[in-house]
């Protein structure tokens, strides 16, 4: 019985790491792009959009001028959604840091659709810097 146990625990750990490296190794689709000092800030998912709920999904940073990745160093991700006569909705994002530099995988919840701003915020070996852009969640 124990055994049985131990091979339902290590088959679902499997399947779960399996699952998400699934989510950024497939063909990825921008979202946004947006060029912020000598730095091009992309957004990228497996759907080329945000949705509600949970979502996915890669920001890169990459050389204006030659295309290169670029190592940013700390890098910060948050959204708003202005609600005329209420307090802005906010949420963040969980990023992670890529294997490869400038690069970094990230997490982010919506409780509902609707147009948000997104501000990315680095401080790093490329300097300190940022950006916003807007995103429609479907």
């Amino acid at each position: 019985m124990q055994r049985i146990m131990v091979r339902t625990v290590l088959g679902s750990v499997v399947l779960a790491g399996l699952s998400l490296g699934t989510v950024w190794s497939t063909d990825l689709k921008m979202i946004q792009s947006q060029k912020a000092q000598e730095l091009v800030v992309t957004l990228l998912s497996a759907s080329g959009q945000w949705a509600q709920g949970k979502n996915t999904f890669v920001l890169e940073f990459s050389a204006a001028s030659t295309k290169q990745p670029v190592d940013v160093g700390k890098v910060t991700l948050s959204t708003s959604m202005p609600m005329p006569g209420m307090a802005p909705m906010l949420a963040g994002a969980t990023l992670t840091p890529d294997k490869t530099p400038g690069r970094y995988l990230g997490t982010i919840s919506f409780p509902d659709s609707g147009a948000r701003q997104v501000t990315v915020v680095w401080d790093g070996p490329a300097g300190k810097g940022s950006t916003r852009f807007s995103v429609s969640v479907r």
